[in-house]
């Protein structure tokens, strides 16, 4: 065994939680002003619904370079990942230059979402390139259970910071991480990788169009991501119809932590044992029930107990996901079917916000209609290869 080799081998948990530490600060950067939007509003001089675009333009960004990033990640893996750790670095600290600046702002969070692809789309790359198999589904899990935490701790920090000291803290406080994160993976992807692509047979993206094992788990993607950014974005005036809008914030806490709680605990026992189609059927008819059964009441510890319970399966299903479509598409093939995956989850997000805004009329409809998107899931679920079909087709054919 080489130095090399044995290097990488005994640092590999080090370069994934610094990997898992830049993806988070992705999301923490995304989602900066979503919890404190009419303080920012304020120090911005301009409107709610404008600082609301500074959140928004990530998932356009996204559908734009996903694809080609991904390729760009199958071939030249090290300087893709390095491009996206440089740009999340920069537009955090591009950001804090003028905290008081809607200009500067918008312009560090188009450089940061142009980065985001690079550092997302290399989520199961990383767990190749350094994890023998048995080990990929969970590096893929601790990748995915990142990106809640990042979630998570925008929503949770914003508010007490802006408090503290305005908004140069909050944008000085979320640097810090995002910019030690860039530099060190910057210093670890220099170790080589235990197990090295080929990129041979990564001629184009053209595999992708014919490939109805990929559209399928970018459907379940679609609904997924689609449905937890509608929950994100409506719940507040949905519950206040109901007299408990002033619970949401809490509410899509439990929710996001329900998935970092799923995410962490199912997909390596689903991909041990070969249950991926199972658990994305169960997941997607309790998401159904869960959204049904918010609709019906409205009590606090009943909407915390169904939105955990849709967080923990709904959410769990991104890794799952991932890392079934990293076995299929092959090592050469990894970084654009991740692209391919979160560009429908990004869109997702974008379709279903809007479809949930035009029922928002009905006090009743959001929460409905969220419980029928999941059913409507369940035939894309079915068409998936039974328990142990996927390996037949586990390796990339050319072009």
């Amino acid at each position: 065994m080489s130095t090399d080799t044995t290097r990488a081998r005994g640092i590999r948990w080090a370069i994934l939680l610094v990997y898992a530490l830049l993806a988070a600060c992705t999301q923490l950067l995304w989602l900066s002003f979503a919890a404190i939007d009419t303080d920012s509003a304020r120090v911005l001089h301009t409107d709610v619904g404008t600082v609301g675009d500074l959140a928004a333009i990530f998932p356009f960004v996204y559908v734009v370079l996903a694809l080609p990033v991904g390729r760009w990640l199958d071939t030249r893996f090290t300087h893709a990942l390095a491009i996206g750790a440089v740009l999340t670095g920069a537009g955090a600290l591009l950001r804090i230059a003028a905290p008081t600046s809607f200009g500067v702002q918008l312009a560090g969070q188009f450089v940061i979402a142009a980065g985001q692809p690079f550092v997302l789309n290399s989520i199961t790359k990383v767990a190749a390139r350094y994890f023998p198999q048995p080990e990929r589904a969970t590096a893929i899990s601790i990748g995915s259970v990142a990106l809640f935490l990042g979630i998570l701790a925008s929503v949770l920090i914003a508010g007490p910071l802006f408090s503290a000291g305005g908004l140069g803290l909050v944008l000085t406080v979320e640097a810090i991480p995002s910019v030690v994160a860039a530099v060190l993976m910057l210093v670890l992807l220099r170790v080589p990788a235990l197990y090295q692509d080929d990129a041979s047979t990564a001629v184009s993206l053209r595999w992708l169009l014919r490939d109805r094992f990929m559209w399928l788990l970018a459907g379940l993607i679609f609904i997924g991501m689609g449905v937890y950014n509608a929950v994100a974005t409506w719940l507040q005036p949905v519950l206040a119809n109901f007299g408990q809008g002033g619970a949401a914030g809490n509410l899509i806490a439990v929710l996001t932590a329900g998935g970092i709680v799923g995410a962490a605990i199912l997909p390596p026992v689903v991909a041990a044992r070969d249950w991926r189609r199972p658990m994305l059927i169960i997941a997607l008819a309790v998401s159904a029930i869960a959204f049904a059964a918010t609709d019906l009441r409205h009590e606090i510890a009943w909407l915390v107990v169904w939105l955990f319970a849709a967080g923990f399966v709904l959410m769990a299903c991104l890794p799952v996901v991932l890392d079934w479509s990293a076995v299929h598409a092959g090592r050469a093939r990894e970084g654009a079917a991740a692209g391919f995956l979160l560009m429908a989850g990004n869109l997702g997000g974008v379709v279903l916000v809007l479809v949930i805004q035009a029922v928002m009329g009905n006090a009743y409809l959001p929460l409905a209609a969220l419980a029928v998107i999941g059913i409507l899931g369940l035939p894309l679920a079915l068409g998936l290869p039974a328990r142990g079909a996927v390996r037949a087709v586990a390796q990339p054919v050319r072009d």
